[in-house]
């Protein structure tokens, strides 16, 4: 055991020198925003977990209750230090953090239960920083732009937070606003996290989850670009502009960069707020069948499929003019492509599935 600890705590001293060496030489190093403190976090938090299970498992014989009983115990505490390590560190890690909690099919439940919560709960970025990040974008005051910018976000996601304004000519419009650091720390977190999963596959050989980085270095660079997003959302909208039932917010191009983004504003429900549905008298057998056509029609006929569906990106409400439920689609930052055709071509900013 004592070896073991040894060996940990020398690949963990290797990997912060390793990892302030290349930082340096890249040039990736910024001691405002990646210094000790951010780099130490992860490191620490990877050694405790590391240690945790080492320390507890090595001498319970596998598959007895026991056992199973104390990994229950380690996966939970572990998925919270994994928390606590998102929220601290923003940006990057919540978005990884986001996708492991989707995992249900892969991961213990002790993991997907407690990291679902960054689903909802992102950090919010002040009101001061996120207007300095609109008049760096656009190139004007705040007060040029908009009669009036809500305070308070409508939401906050890990890359970015939407605000609620009203034009100048008297549209409401929703503005989607990155977060400050999130495109020049994201090379850095994913560099960072890539030597700590190569540390950790050394102590565990049977750690397969390497491919964690290879997604987050495919994916990230087209969600942190707000005009492919907007790019996505037109097409999508041509694509299915013959189902009555999708809303798809028109893109504001004069005001949207690649940081900035500003749509039509449209109000909803999330999908999964049954009390919301039942108080609006929305037909939940008419949304599920909705749901069906639109993603049997991205997968089977356009193979041109929205990749991040969760509950705060699909919204209903109903339209009163024809008792039915209106589906508004939000979030079209990263798509897939399931083929190469006639009907998948074009989209030089999609992902083509191998």
């Amino acid at each position: 055991m004592v070896r073991v600890f040894y060996r940990l705590a020398s690949l963990t001293s290797i990997t912060l020198l390793s990892s302030g060496v290349l930082l340096y030489k890249t040039q990736y190093l910024d001691p405002n925003d990646f210094g000790v403190v951010r780099i130490g976090r992860a490191v620490l938090m990877t050694a405790a977990i590391s240690i945790d299970y080492l320390a507890h498992l090595r001498h319970v014989e596998g598959g007895t209750e026991k056992y199973e009983e104390i990994k229950s115990q380690i996966h939970l505490r572990s998925a919270n230090r994994l928390l606590d390590l998102c929220c601290a560190n923003r940006g990057t890690f919540i978005k990884v953090g986001q996708h492991l909690g989707a995992l249900e099919y892969l991961l213990p439940p002790e993991y997907t239960h407690t990291l679902s919560i960054l689903h909802s709960q992102a950090p919010i970025t002040p009101l001061r920083d996120v207007l300095h990040v609109v008049e760096k974008e656009l190139g004007k005051e705040v007060s040029d732009l908009f009669l009036h910018f809500d305070e308070t976000p409508l939401g906050a996601a890990s890359l970015a937070q939407v605000h609620r304004a009203v034009l100048r000519d008297g549209q409401t419009v929703a503005v989607k606003v990155q977060h400050p650091k999130v495109q020049t720390q994201s090379k850095k977190d994913i560099f960072l996290m890539e030597i700590l999963l190569h540390v950790v596959k050394v102590v565990f050989p049977k750690f397969e989850f390497m491919w964690l980085v290879d997604e987050a270095k495919k994916n990230l660079p087209l969600e942190l670009d707000f005009l492919n997003e907007g790019r996505n959302a037109e097409r999508m909208a041509a694509m299915v502009s013959h189902f009555p039932f999708l809303k798809i917010p028109k893109i504001h191009w004069d005001l949207s960069t690649e940081r900035v983004l500003v749509m039509e504003y449209m109000e909803g429900g999330q999908v999964n707020n049954k009390d919301y549905m039942e108080q609006n008298k929305i037909d939940v057998h008419q949304v599920s069948c909705a749901l069906g056509k639109l993603y049997s029609e991205m997968i089977f006929v356009h193979g041109f499929v929205h990749c991040d569906p969760h509950p705060g990106n699909v919204l209903v409400r109903n339209n009163p003019k024809t008792n039915s439920p209106e589906i508004i689609l939000l979030d079209h930052g990263l798509y897939q492509v399931r083929w190469s055709g006639t009907n998948a071509e074009g989209s030089i900013t999609s992902l083509a599935l191998t």
